[in-house]
């Protein structure tokens, strides 16, 4: 494969295969490693403002037994966060979606956004973040949630929009979701009726879970344009080959 053919690598969560998820760490560490984007996640606090955070819930690196967004900034930013051992002295933080952003911007590297469910309880919030928002080139925004995704399209139509594909996803129907540029979907579905599926209703699509083991990633299919990992420096290692 030619080097002007590589397909680029987002790395999840920040790098995350080697430091702590959805962290300015774990950003850093994938732009170390070459990443072409980060992947992150968008929930929102008590009072709306985008935090970058995958669960709802704060127990598996807080250790406390409450939703994002029962809780205010202030009191997310002073979380410590890890594995329960590691905690304690953890300098892990939440960060703002502002945060993250101004560093991205400074970097020119991209993002793919991904909105959590808290939105759905407070899409003026959403509608507020996109509001003069500005990201880097090559930036877009990913959910499981369509209506979100719809959002996104009616405020800033220039920008990229995906759905991330469950079991419920009807693909004969994919042309008729208008509000959406592509598809993000697990490996498992890198299988020539789905990627087949998204030629015909003119999609292109993205695979996430990729580790730098898969044998397609050396001669991908034309409709693919972004590969999801842990390991960005594996699969980039993969495609040079």
């Amino acid at each position: 494969m030619s080097s002007d053919s590589f397909i680029p690598v987002f790395a999840h969560r920040g790098a995350s295969a080697y430091a702590l998820e959805n962290t300015l760490k774990a950003f850093e560490k994938a732009l170390e490693l070459r990443a072409d984007g980060i992947e992150l996640d968008i929930q929102l606090s008590k009072e709306g403002i985008p935090v970058v955070y995958h669960d709802l819930q704060l127990s598996r690196l807080v250790g406390i037994n409450k939703l994002v967004n029962e809780c205010t900034i202030e009191e997310l930013v002073s979380f410590k966060l890890g594995k329960p051992w590691r905690r304690l002295f953890s300098t892990y933080r939440i960060s703002t979606f502002e945060i993250v952003l101004a560093w991205a911007n400074s970097q020119q590297l991209p993002l793919n956004i991904e909105l959590k469910s808290t939105i759905l309880d407070n899409k003026s919030a959403l509608i507020q973040m996109l509001q003069g928002l500005t990201l880097p080139e090559g930036s877009h925004f990913s959910s499981f949630h369509y209506e979100l995704l719809e959002i996104v399209k009616q405020y800033k139509p220039d920008y990229e929009t995906a759905l991330i594909v469950t079991k419920k996803l009807k693909w004969d129907l994919l042309s008729d979701y208008k509000a959406i540029d592509s598809v993000h979907m697990h490996k498992r579905y890198y299988k020539p009726r789905y990627l087949e599926a998204c030629v015909a209703s003119d999609k292109a699509c993205r695979f996430y879970a990729i580790d730098g083991n898969e044998p397609f990633l050396t001669n991908p299919h034309p409709s693919v344009i972004g590969w999801i990992t842990d390991y960005p420096d594996k699969v980039i290692a993969k495609q040079q080959r």
